[in-house]
């Protein structure tokens, strides 16, 4: 006996991303803004004056990739139910990259799915984390190993939140630019080897041909089945790294900037990157102070982390390899001793 549920339907899940002075904004229903106390501190009032509701409540969380797990998640739901929340009530991330993946998964399991707003206030989240409908959180084994893909309703980017960000979380947000560049548009590498991103109208161009890059691979592959785990590119190895420091030693995108930099050394032992190239690369992630090193004190343990990637499936490990400048591998198909030999040179800093 078989029952059939036709289910087949088309979702849009389309949504605008503003890249400007954030506009005042009503919203007839209950909303909570999450954020943490550092954002809140220096921003909250701001924000305020700019967003108003039915019924409006406020979730401030502790800031640090260390409270991205489940009491925090907690805490946000905790917040909602003590609030009477219903399936038309809304969430606002308000902070960087983990207050909107915690906001997004929170949102996308509060009553099985409420809508959720991003307005993302630091550079890394305005270029990336914010775009997508990636939200999650860690735990003791990993990065982002608990979450779902939940698409925000839309996408607030203030260039004005940026004038208050630390010069080392400004530059953790560049190396997920150069992540795009590096593996979609070698023209957009060069224009960043150039680019003064001191100068504002510079910086939001910037900001653009990042999100629009995003945009274009998330368009094509919105759950990651295919050409959109391309923009992991440096994740694979940089969330090990993470993982080995327990979150505390280095933001994500410095993580990300030394695992595209062991990323490069297998391209290049590979023949698909030439040393001019990756040292091209490592130049430009050095000219906006962020690590390139690191220290692997044990190669087998680092290589069996890799298992718990989310891309990694069975006995094969999913690398994100550049081709050259401007295009990109995806592959399980790297020799381990490979592996192993480029970590070993990183054993020997």
């Amino acid at each position: 006996m078989l029952v059939n549920i036709p289910l087949k339907k088309t979702i849009d899940n389309s949504y605008d991303i503003t890249i400007d002075t954030l506009e005042k904004k009503y919203f007839d229903t209950k909303v909570a803004i999450v954020t943490n106390d550092t954002v809140s501190e220096l921003h909250l009032k701001y924000l305020l004056e700019k967003i108003s509701a039915k019924e409006l409540h406020i979730i401030t969380l502790k800031d640090g990739e260390q409270y991205k797990n489940q009491q925090s998640i907690d805490a946000i739901l905790d917040s909602m139910f003590e609030h009477k929340f219903n399936r038309k009530s809304m969430l606002i991330a308000f902070g960087g990259g983990v207050i909107g993946d915690m906001t997004g998964f929170a949102a996308s399991i509060y009553q099985r799915g409420i809508d959720f707003i991003q307005i993302p206030t630091t550079l890394l989240s305005q270029v990336d984390a914010s775009v997508g409908g990636k939200t999650g959180m860690n735990n003791s084994y990993g990065k982002n190993l608990v979450g779902a893909f939940h698409q925000p309703r839309a996408v607030y980017i203030d260039p004005y939140f940026l004038t208050t960000l630390p010069s080392r979380e400004f530059s953790a947000g560049f190396a997920e630019i150069v992540k795009m560049a590096v593996t979609f548009n070698k023209k957009f590498f060069e224009y960043l080897q150039i680019a003064n991103l001191k100068d504002e109208k510079i910086l939001e161009e910037v900001i653009k041909k990042a999100v629009q890059t995003k945009a274009n691979v998330v368009a094509q592959d919105e759950k990651e089945h295919g050409i959109r785990a391309a923009l992991n590119y440096g994740h694979t190895f940089g969330h090990v790294i993470e993982n080995e420091t327990k979150y505390i030693e280095f933001l994500h995108g410095e993580a990300v900037a030394i695992g595209m930099v062991m990323a490069n050394e297998i391209s290049v032992k590979m023949g698909l990157m030439t040393k001019e190239e990756a040292l091209s690369i490592k130049d430009l992630l050095q000219k906006y102070k962020l690590p390139t090193r690191y220290k692997v004190e044990n190669s087998d343990d680092f290589y069996e982390t890799f298992f718990l990637d989310k891309k990694s499936s069975d006995a094969k490990i999913t690398f994100i390899i550049p081709v050259g400048i401007g295009g990109v591998k995806i592959t399980n198909a790297v020799d381990k001793d490979l592996v192993i030999s480029v970590l070993n040179e990183f054993g020997e800093v």
